[in-house]
Protein backbone atom coordinates (compact mmCIF):
# COMPACT_ATOMS: atom_id res chain seq x y z
CA UNK A 1 0.00 0.00 0.00
CA UNK A 2 1.31 3.40 -0.99
CA UNK A 3 0.10 6.39 1.03
CA UNK A 4 0.72 10.06 0.32
CA UNK A 5 0.25 12.82 2.87
CA UNK A 6 -0.04 16.43 1.72
CA UNK A 7 1.73 18.81 4.09
CA UNK A 8 2.40 22.53 4.21
CA UNK A 9 4.77 24.87 5.98
CA UNK A 10 2.86 27.78 7.55
CA UNK A 11 3.63 30.77 9.78
CA UNK A 12 3.64 29.85 13.47
CA UNK A 13 0.06 30.08 14.77
CA UNK A 14 1.27 32.08 17.79
CA UNK A 15 3.13 34.66 15.70
CA UNK A 16 1.65 38.04 14.84
CA UNK A 17 0.52 37.94 11.21
CA UNK A 18 1.24 40.81 8.84
CA UNK A 19 0.54 41.41 5.18
CA UNK A 20 3.23 42.13 2.63
CA UNK A 21 1.21 43.89 -0.04
CA UNK A 22 -1.47 41.42 -1.14
CA UNK A 23 0.11 38.33 0.40
CA UNK A 24 0.89 37.13 3.91
CA UNK A 25 4.36 38.04 5.14
CA UNK A 26 5.92 34.60 5.58
CA UNK A 27 9.57 35.62 5.72
CA UNK A 28 9.15 37.77 8.82
CA UNK A 29 7.83 35.05 11.14
CA UNK A 30 8.84 31.59 12.29
CA UNK A 31 7.55 28.81 10.04
CA UNK A 32 6.33 25.40 11.18
CA UNK A 33 4.67 22.28 9.87
CA UNK A 34 0.92 22.93 9.66
CA UNK A 35 -0.51 21.61 12.93
CA UNK A 36 -3.50 19.96 11.25
CA UNK A 37 -1.25 18.07 8.82
CA UNK A 38 0.39 16.31 11.76
CA UNK A 39 -2.90 14.47 12.40
CA UNK A 40 -2.87 13.27 8.78
CA UNK A 41 0.71 12.00 9.14
CA UNK A 42 -0.12 10.27 12.41
CA UNK A 43 -3.16 8.57 10.86
CA UNK A 44 -1.10 7.30 7.94
CA UNK A 45 1.49 5.94 10.38
CA UNK A 46 -1.16 4.18 12.45
CA UNK A 47 -2.62 2.53 9.35
CA UNK A 48 0.79 1.28 8.24
CA UNK A 49 1.57 0.00 11.72
CA UNK A 50 -1.78 -1.80 11.92
CA UNK A 51 -1.09 -3.58 8.62
CA UNK A 52 2.62 -4.24 9.11
CA UNK A 53 3.86 -7.72 10.04
CA UNK A 54 6.31 -6.02 12.42
CA UNK A 55 3.61 -3.66 13.80
CA UNK A 56 5.92 -0.78 12.92
CA UNK A 57 6.11 1.72 10.09
CA UNK A 58 9.11 1.57 7.77
CA UNK A 59 10.26 0.08 4.45
CA UNK A 60 10.21 -3.43 5.90
CA UNK A 61 6.46 -3.13 6.52
CA UNK A 62 5.71 -3.41 2.79
CA UNK A 63 3.89 -0.06 2.90
CA UNK A 64 5.25 3.42 2.25
CA UNK A 65 4.31 6.94 3.32
CA UNK A 66 5.35 9.80 1.05
CA UNK A 67 5.00 13.44 2.10
CA UNK A 68 4.10 15.88 -0.68
CA UNK A 69 4.62 19.60 -0.19
CA UNK A 70 4.65 22.77 -2.25
CA UNK A 71 6.61 25.79 -1.07
CA UNK A 72 9.91 27.66 -0.97
CA UNK A 73 13.25 26.13 -0.03
CA UNK A 74 12.67 26.66 3.70
CA UNK A 75 9.65 24.33 3.56
CA UNK A 76 12.24 21.55 3.85
CA UNK A 77 12.26 22.24 7.59
CA UNK A 78 8.59 21.28 7.91
CA UNK A 79 9.06 18.28 5.65
CA UNK A 80 11.92 17.02 7.82
CA UNK A 81 9.66 17.11 10.87
CA UNK A 82 7.14 14.92 9.06
CA UNK A 83 9.92 12.52 8.13
CA UNK A 84 11.14 12.45 11.72
CA UNK A 85 7.65 11.37 12.81
CA UNK A 86 8.09 8.26 10.64
CA UNK A 87 7.24 8.99 7.00
CA UNK A 88 9.55 7.26 4.51
CA UNK A 89 10.26 9.90 1.87
CA UNK A 90 9.09 13.23 0.51
CA UNK A 91 8.49 15.16 -2.69
CA UNK A 92 8.98 18.92 -2.52
CA UNK A 93 7.69 21.10 -5.35
CA UNK A 94 9.72 24.29 -5.31
CA UNK A 95 9.61 26.89 -8.07
CA UNK A 96 9.69 30.70 -8.10
CA UNK A 97 6.63 30.67 -10.35
CA UNK A 98 4.48 29.31 -7.50
CA UNK A 99 4.60 32.49 -5.42
CA UNK A 100 1.10 33.81 -4.75
CA UNK A 101 -0.70 30.62 -5.82
CA UNK A 102 -4.24 30.10 -4.54
CA UNK A 103 -6.01 26.85 -3.61
CA UNK A 104 -6.86 26.05 -7.23
CA UNK A 105 -3.22 26.24 -8.28
CA UNK A 106 -2.11 24.33 -5.19
CA UNK A 107 -4.50 21.48 -5.94
CA UNK A 108 -3.30 21.39 -9.56
CA UNK A 109 0.33 21.03 -8.50
CA UNK A 110 -0.36 18.42 -5.82
CA UNK A 111 -2.64 16.42 -8.13
CA UNK A 112 0.06 16.27 -10.82
CA UNK A 113 2.52 14.88 -8.28
CA UNK A 114 0.03 12.32 -7.02
CA UNK A 115 -0.89 11.12 -10.52
CA UNK A 116 2.66 9.90 -11.12
CA UNK A 117 3.03 8.20 -7.73
CA UNK A 118 0.68 5.21 -8.03
CA UNK A 119 -0.75 5.96 -4.58
CA UNK A 120 -3.63 4.07 -2.98
CA UNK A 121 -4.60 6.70 -0.42
CA UNK A 122 -3.94 10.41 0.03
CA UNK A 123 -4.31 11.97 3.48
CA UNK A 124 -4.69 15.67 4.23
CA UNK A 125 -5.41 17.81 7.26
CA UNK A 126 -8.78 19.53 7.16
CA UNK A 127 -7.18 22.89 6.36
CA UNK A 128 -4.03 24.97 6.69
CA UNK A 129 -3.78 27.37 9.62
CA UNK A 130 -2.67 30.26 7.41
CA UNK A 131 -5.60 30.32 4.97
CA UNK A 132 -8.34 28.28 6.72
CA UNK A 133 -10.11 27.46 3.44
CA UNK A 134 -10.52 23.68 3.82
CA UNK A 135 -11.05 23.15 0.08
CA UNK A 136 -7.84 21.53 -1.20
CA UNK A 137 -8.79 17.90 -0.31
CA UNK A 138 -12.04 18.17 -2.29
CA UNK A 139 -10.26 19.88 -5.18
CA UNK A 140 -7.65 17.12 -5.21
CA UNK A 141 -10.31 14.42 -5.38
CA UNK A 142 -12.04 16.22 -8.24
CA UNK A 143 -8.84 16.66 -10.24
CA UNK A 144 -7.84 13.03 -9.69
CA UNK A 145 -11.32 11.60 -10.24
CA UNK A 146 -11.07 9.77 -6.90
CA UNK A 147 -13.54 9.31 -4.08
CA UNK A 148 -13.29 11.90 -1.31
CA UNK A 149 -13.86 11.12 2.37
CA UNK A 150 -13.57 14.39 4.26
CA UNK A 151 -13.58 15.51 7.92
CA UNK A 152 -12.87 11.99 9.16
CA UNK A 153 -13.07 11.45 12.91
CA UNK A 154 -11.90 7.83 12.51
CA UNK A 155 -10.43 5.79 9.66
CA UNK A 156 -10.29 2.03 9.08
CA UNK A 157 -8.51 0.42 6.13
CA UNK A 158 -9.01 -3.09 4.75
CA UNK A 159 -5.97 -3.70 2.56
CA UNK A 160 -7.30 -7.04 1.27
CA UNK A 161 -10.53 -5.46 0.02
CA UNK A 162 -8.77 -2.22 -1.04
CA UNK A 163 -11.37 -0.34 0.96
CA UNK A 164 -11.31 2.54 3.41
CA UNK A 165 -14.08 3.41 5.86
CA UNK A 166 -14.48 6.60 7.88
CA UNK A 167 -16.77 8.09 10.47
CA UNK A 168 -17.36 11.64 9.25
CA UNK A 169 -18.03 14.40 11.75
CA UNK A 170 -20.82 16.79 10.73
CA UNK A 171 -22.81 19.53 12.46
CA UNK A 172 -25.71 17.14 13.00
CA UNK A 173 -23.90 13.93 13.89
CA UNK A 174 -21.67 11.19 12.50
CA UNK A 175 -21.87 9.79 8.96
CA UNK A 176 -20.33 6.41 8.13
CA UNK A 177 -18.82 6.37 4.65
CA UNK A 178 -16.64 4.02 2.62
CA UNK A 179 -14.83 3.94 -0.70
CA UNK A 180 -12.52 1.72 -2.71
CA UNK A 181 -8.91 2.66 -3.33
CA UNK A 182 -7.77 5.14 -4.52
CA UNK A 183 -9.30 7.83 -2.30
CA UNK A 184 -8.55 11.24 -0.78
CA UNK A 185 -9.16 11.52 2.96
CA UNK A 186 -9.04 14.59 5.18
CA UNK A 187 -8.90 14.10 8.95
CA UNK A 188 -9.94 16.40 11.76
CA UNK A 189 -7.95 17.29 14.87
CA UNK A 190 -9.85 14.90 17.15
CA UNK A 191 -8.91 11.74 15.28
CA UNK A 192 -5.65 11.05 17.14
CA UNK A 193 -2.77 12.54 19.10
CA UNK A 194 0.25 13.13 16.83
CA UNK A 195 3.43 11.58 18.16
CA UNK A 196 6.50 13.57 19.07
CA UNK A 197 9.53 12.75 16.91
CA UNK A 198 11.99 10.59 18.82
CA UNK A 199 15.72 11.25 18.78
CA UNK A 200 16.10 8.16 16.60
CA UNK A 201 13.45 9.50 14.23
CA UNK A 202 15.09 12.92 14.03
CA UNK A 203 18.46 11.39 13.16
CA UNK A 204 16.90 9.00 10.63
CA UNK A 205 15.05 11.87 8.94
CA UNK A 206 18.36 13.49 7.99
CA UNK A 207 19.09 10.54 5.71
CA UNK A 208 15.65 10.21 4.13
CA UNK A 209 15.08 11.29 0.56
CA UNK A 210 13.42 14.59 -0.35
CA UNK A 211 12.96 14.73 -4.11
CA UNK A 212 12.73 18.26 -5.49
CA UNK A 213 10.47 18.91 -8.46
CA UNK A 214 9.89 22.04 -10.52
CA UNK A 215 6.86 23.13 -12.52
CA UNK A 216 8.47 21.88 -15.73
CA UNK A 217 8.95 18.45 -14.14
CA UNK A 218 5.18 18.32 -13.59
CA UNK A 219 4.24 19.59 -17.04
CA UNK A 220 2.78 22.82 -15.60
CA UNK A 221 3.46 26.22 -17.14
CA UNK A 222 4.07 29.28 -14.94
CA UNK A 223 0.97 30.93 -16.43
CA UNK A 224 -1.23 28.29 -14.74
CA UNK A 225 -0.08 29.11 -11.21
CA UNK A 226 1.20 32.02 -9.14
CA UNK A 227 -0.41 35.28 -8.18
CA UNK A 228 -1.33 36.30 -11.73
CA UNK A 229 -3.27 33.09 -12.32
CA UNK A 230 -5.03 33.17 -8.95
CA UNK A 231 -8.83 33.14 -9.05
CA UNK A 232 -8.91 34.94 -5.71
CA UNK A 233 -6.65 37.56 -4.19
CA UNK A 234 -6.55 40.07 -1.35
CA UNK A 235 -7.53 43.55 -2.50
CA UNK A 236 -7.03 45.26 0.85
CA UNK A 237 -6.18 44.41 4.45
CA UNK A 238 -6.31 46.44 7.65
CA UNK A 239 -4.92 45.77 11.09
CA UNK A 240 -7.50 44.77 13.66
CA UNK A 241 -8.46 47.90 15.64
CA UNK A 242 -7.27 48.17 19.20
CA UNK A 243 -9.71 46.92 21.78
CA UNK A 244 -11.76 49.79 23.19
CA UNK A 245 -12.65 50.44 26.79
CA UNK A 246 -15.52 48.40 28.15
CA UNK A 247 -18.70 49.71 29.72
CA UNK A 248 -18.63 49.83 33.50
CA UNK A 249 -21.92 49.36 35.33
CA UNK A 250 -22.07 50.88 38.79
CA UNK A 251 -24.42 48.88 40.99
CA UNK A 252 -26.44 51.11 43.27
CA UNK A 253 -29.14 48.55 43.74
CA UNK A 254 -30.23 48.69 40.11
CA UNK A 255 -27.25 46.90 38.52
CA UNK A 256 -29.41 44.01 37.34
CA UNK A 257 -31.81 46.34 35.54
CA UNK A 258 -28.93 48.20 33.90
CA UNK A 259 -27.45 44.90 32.69
CA UNK A 260 -30.80 43.79 31.25
CA UNK A 261 -31.21 47.15 29.50
CA UNK A 262 -27.71 46.85 28.02
CA UNK A 263 -28.34 43.32 26.72
CA UNK A 264 -31.68 44.38 25.29
CA UNK A 265 -30.03 47.34 23.54
CA UNK A 266 -27.50 44.96 21.95
CA UNK A 267 -30.37 42.62 21.03
CA UNK A 268 -28.86 39.76 22.99
CA UNK A 269 -32.19 39.25 24.72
Amino acid sequence: MRIAVCVKQVPDSWAEKKMNGQVLDRAGVDAVLNDLDEYAIEQALQIVEANSPTKEAGPESGHTITLISMGPDRANEAIRKGLSMGADEAIHVVDDGLAGSDALATSLVLANVIKSGNFDLVFCGTESTDARMSVVPAMLAQRLGWAQLTFAASVAVDVGLSEVKIARATEVGIENMSAKFPAVISVNEKINEPRYPSFKGIMAAKKKSIQAKSLSDLGITPSEVGGKAAWSNVKDALLRPARGAGIKVEDSGDGGSKLVDFLAEKRVI
